[in-house]
C-alpha cells in the first residue's frame, strides 16, 4: 500500500505543486490538503494518515502548535515539518515539538520524497544541509536568541510578531488573555525587548515575518 499523506500549507500554489510531486510517486499518495493548523488537527484524526506534512508558518494555529496537539493525543504520530526557514531555530523547534523530520521548501524533489518514506518508517529525517547547520551550531556553541523561549512562548512570539492581539492569540491557542499576557511579559524579558515593536523588528531581522 502507498504511504498516505496529509498536506498542510496555507499557500494554494505550494500545495498544488507538492501534491503533483507526491502523487506522481507510485508509493505515496495525498489523502487531503488543508490550509491551516486547525484543519490539520481535525483532518489528522479523521484520515489517520501514515505521514502528516505540515508547513510551520500557517496563519492562526501554526504547524508547531498543531504538532504539539496531535502528539498529545497520538504519541505515535509521524509528522514531517516543512518550512522556508534554513536556520537552526525552526528545525530545532520542530524536533523538540515531536516532529520526525524537517525539510525546507527549497529541497530537491527526491529529498522530500525520501523524507516522507523515512518518516513513514518511524525514522528521523533531516535535510542534509539542515543537519549540518545544527551540528555546526552545536560545535560552535552558537545559540539563537529565540532558543531561550519555551515551545509555547515561541508560538506566542510568532503570533505577536505577526500583529495578533492578546485576545486573538488567546482564542487561537485556547488560553486565557491573562495567560497570554504573562507569556508576553516573559518573552519581552528573555529577548531583552522593550515592547512589541522590538519583537516585530527582531522577527523581521531573523526572517520570521516580512517587513
Amino acid at each position: 500500500m502507498p504511504v498516505r499523506v496529509i498536506l498542510a500549507d496555507d499557500h494554494e500554489i505550494v500545495r498544488a505543486g507538492l501534491r503533483r510531486l507526491i502523487d506522481a510517486s507510485p508509493d505515496i499518495q495525498v489523502l487531503v490538503e488543508v490550509e491551516n493548523g486547525e484543519q490539520a488537527f481535525r483532518e489528522y484524526f479523521a484520515q489517520q494518515p501514515d505521514v502528516a506534512l505540515f508547513d510551520l508558518n500557517m496563519p492562526g494555529m501554526g504547524g508547531l502548535e498543531a504538532i504539539r496537539r496531535i502528539l498529545a493525543r497520538d504519541a505515535n504520530a509521524r509528522i514531517l515539518a516543512l518550512s522556508m526557514h534554513e536556520d537552526a531555530v525552526y528545525p530545532a523547534r520542530a524536533l523538540q515539538s515531536g516532529a520526525k523530520g524537517y525539510v525546507t521548501k527549497r529541497c530537491a524533489p527526491d529529498v522530500l520524497l525520501d523524507a516522507i518514506r523515512t518518516v513513514a518508517r518511524g525514522e528521523v529525517f533531516l535535510e542534509p544541509r539542515i543537519a549540518r547547520q545544527l551540528a555546526l551550531d552545536g560545535l560552535n556553541g552558537k545559540e539563537e536568541p529565540l532558543m531561550a523561549l519555551t515551545a509555547r512562548e515561541f508560538e506566542v512570539f510568532r503570533l505577536l510578531a505577526a500583529g495578533k492581539s492578546v485576545n486573538e492569540i488567546a482564542e487561537t491557542l485556547f488560553l486565557s488573555a491573562k495567560t497570554v499576557g504573562t507569556y508576553q511579559t516573559r518573552i519581552l524579558t528573555k529577548l531583552n525587548a522593550n515592547n512589541l515593536s522590538d519583537l516585530t523588528r527582531l522577527a523581521i531581522r531573523m526572517g520570521y515575518i516580512e517587513a
